[in-house]
């Protein structure tokens, strides 16, 4: 049987909301078709409303979390008025994240499914992390159980959004991690310069590397300590934003820039996988995966546009369709989490 699942992803990086429509039918094994997929900016004042989200009072947070769900579910039927789209079973919504912090039990999405649901009048599945988190998981990474059923062809799936994460078969089950800060960082170097993001990492390609600093960023406790592991954009603030401080901005984002690739390539390289999928916003950065490649023997596949955009969303789509059918949607294995378990509350 089809399920036709709208899925919904807004990442750190904020470069607007991810609308994917995907088909899903499981045969001998599943099968995907991403049938409309857009992204829609964000406007400034919404842009503004979620960078500062993480410095709101409780109040304020709270009326953000209700209207944030109001505006996702008007994008959504929109996106559905538009296409003309009909018969769809389910919206899987992401949310915005604003805390993740999986050692103190808490990560917070923003984005009421249920005000999604009000608007567009289908099912809403929403808030897919905190469960993990509640059971001693990172709450991430989640998108492990689609690489694990959608895209199993490949030796391991690295997505370059705001984080890098990467995820693999070892010893005859599926881990994933994050490994370092991506465009949450270079877009905040790229800002500094007048430039919403580094385009093609051409200002990067400018700058000269900061050994020091390199050094430096490479000592961090995080890239020591084992998988599971997650990031969060607290965790740049303390740690790597006031690193780069009184620095040059072309000389931080060609730094910057080498840190990532050598973060990805030390992974890549101990793990001996030969070849890896690529996507998510920085898999357009042709200098950070020119360094990738010259660091690694792994075979990097960069797909056509649309997986490269909209695999997180196809993703969190096929979460809800997992869900709705009482399967396991997130793996213990790349999240931590005491078991394996069907996450994701329904609206």
């Amino acid at each position: 049987m089809k399920t036709l699942a709208i899925g919904l992803m807004s990442g750190t990086s904020l470069d607007g909301l991810d609308i994917c429509l995907a088909e899903f039918e499981k045969k001998d094994k599943w099968h995907f078709k991403i049938l409309k997929a857009e992204t829609l900016p964000y406007p400034t004042n919404w842009e503004n409303k979620l960078r500062n989200s993480i410095h709101l009072s409780v109040t304020d947070l709270l009326e953000l979390h209700s209207d944030y769900g109001f505006y996702l579910g008007q994008k959504v039927k929109g996106f559905i008025d538009k296409h003309q789209l009909t018969n769809i079973d389910l919206i899987a919504s992401h949310g915005h994240t604003v805390f993740h912090q999986p050692k103190r039990k808490f990560t917070l999405q923003i984005g009421d499914g249920r005000a999604v649901k009000m608007e567009t009048g289908i099912p809403v599945l929403y808030d897919f992390r905190s469960q993990d988190v509640l059971l001693k998981g990172n709450g991430a990474p989640l998108v492990p159980i689609g690489d694990e059923l959608l895209f199993s062809q490949y030796d391991a799936c690295l997505n370059l959004g705001g984080f890098s994460n990467i995820s693999m078969i070892s010893e005859g089950r599926r881990i994933a991690f994050d490994i370092a800060p991506v465009n949450i960082v270079l877009n905040y170097l790229a800002q500094q310069l007048n430039e919403s993001f580094d385009e093609n990492g051409d200002l990067a390609r400018k700058g000269p590397i900061n050994k020091a600093l390199l050094d430096e960023l490479n000592s961090l406790e995080f890239y020591q300590r084992p998988h599971p592991k997650s990031l969060g954009v607290e965790w740049c603030h303390e740690h790597i934003f006031p690193k780069l401080e009184g620095i040059d901005p072309l000389e931080a984002l060609a730094t910057f820039t080498e840190h990532i690739a050598q973060q990805i390539s030390t992974v890549i390289n101990e793990k001996n996988i030969k070849n890896i999928l690529v996507t998510g916003g920085g898999a357009y950065n042709t200098f950070l995966i020119e360094k990738i490649k010259a660091k690694t023997k792994s075979e990097i596949i960069i797909p056509e546009k649309e997986i490269i955009e909209y695999k997180e969303a196809l993703i969190f789509a096929f979460m809800g369709v997992l869900r709705i059918n009482n399967e396991i949607n997130v793996l213990s294995s790349a999240t931590g989490s005491t078991v394996d378990h069907c996450s994701g509350v329904i609206a």
